[in-house]
Formats: structure tokens, sequence, C-alpha cells
């Protein structure tokens, strides 16, 4: 019975349309040697790539910071050795600020706030909160502080001084009333906005930080 494929005396097997020169497909090995010869010669050539431009870069770091001239106090950092390299891969918003902060070591105070005096109003307030809530003392002297809590308690207990008061020597003019003096609504102390987002930003990382560990204690009694 006749079949579309056909034998040689060696065993090869071909299909319709291929001849013995041509079967379809590869009857020779791989060339080792050359894939090796290939590789070796792309390896070689990524090295000194590499190298070109390793030393391409070095080159042209020197000119530039020939260029720039001797190390003065006007470009040296104040206080800070460094080697004069150039940074690379820096985005330029981190660069001005470096750069910022480099200029502002070396302004004599007074200097002007860059954040709208933001950060010292929040720590003249920290200051007064520790003279405030705390137990404090000035050195050389023998008045202790105590916190605002205590002599409100304290004052609650003892009273205040009370003045007779002093009857009017003259008469009111017309249109004039008798003063009458009321305590204040508040004290007068209140936080500004910055204070305000860096306390409600902590406090939630505080609740965020107390909600994972109850987790993790939740998960170790689980196990």
């Amino acid at each position: 019975m006749p079949t579309n494929e056909e034998h040689n005396n060696h065993g090869h097997h071909y299909t319709p349309g291929h001849s013995e020169d041509a079967p379809g497909y590869e009857i020779t090995d791989v060339n080792v040697s050359g894939v090796m010869v290939f590789l070796s010669g792309l390896v070689g050539f990524l090295v000194v790539f590499f190298v070109f431009c390793f030393v391409m870069g070095k080159v042209i770091n020197g000119a530039l910071i020939k260029s720039d001239g001797p190390v003065t106090k006007w470009n040296e950092l104040a206080g800070v050795k460094t080697t004069r390299e150039r940074e690379n891969l820096a985005s330029n918003p981190d660069q001005q600020q470096r750069v910022l902060q480099q200029l502002t070591k070396t302004f004599p105070e007074p200097r002007v706030d860059l954040d709208d005096g933001n950060q010292q109003t929040a720590d003249l307030h920290a200051r007064e909160d520790l003279m405030l809530d705390y137990y404090s003392s000035t050195p050389g002297q023998d008045a202790i502080r105590i916190p605002i809590d205590r002599a409100m308690e304290l004052i609650a207990q003892r009273g205040l001084p009370v003045h007779t008061e002093t009857a009017s020597t003259g008469a009111l003019m017309i249109g004039e009333t008798a003063p009458h003096v009321q305590a204040p609504l508040t004290n007068g102390f209140a936080r500004t906005g910055y204070e305000q987002e860096v306390i409600e930003a902590r406090r939630q990382k505080m609740d965020f930080n107390r909600a994972e560990n109850a987790e993790h204690a939740q998960l170790n009694t689980a196990k």
C-alpha cells in the first residue's frame, strides 16, 4: 500500500517536497566552538564598553572639578570635609534643598524664616507646654515653677486675696458708664494650623501603631 512518506537506505525520514540534501531539518551538530567565540566576543565587548564609560566619566568629572577652580570658603561646606566629587542621579529639588541648607548655615543671625515662622512658633509653644505642665526651676534662684493644674488646685483650695474696691472719687460724665471687668473667654493661647496638622498626624500615627501592636498580640495569642 503506497504512503506519503519515503525512507532512504540510511534510515532518514523525508517528507514530500524535500530531498536527501535538504530533508527539512538540521542534520549536523551544533558548532560549539563558534557559539563560545561569539559569547566570548560579546563579554569582551561589554567589559571594554564599561571600562570606557568609567574612564570617560572620570575624565569628565575631573574636567568639571578643574573648571570650578580651587576650594575657597565660598564653595566649601562650613565645618564639613568634602572630596568635591560630583553626585549623579540626584533630582533638581533635592539638589536645590541641599544648596539652600548649605547657604542658610553660613548666614549670620538673625535669619529669615523659610516656613513663615511655623516651626519657631511650634517650638515656642512646646517650651511653654513644658513650663506649664511640669515642675521646673531657674538656675541661681530658689523659686520653683509648678504645673498649671496644680496651681489651679491650690487657688481653688486657698482662694485669692480679696482687695476692697475703692470708692470712685469723681462723678461720671454724661454718656459714661461704670467699668465692668469680665473674665476672658479664653486664656489667649491657640494652636496654629501647622501645629494642629502636626498633632493630628502624630495622633494618627500613634493610633495606627497601637492598632498594629494589638493585631500582633492577637496573632501571637492565636498561635
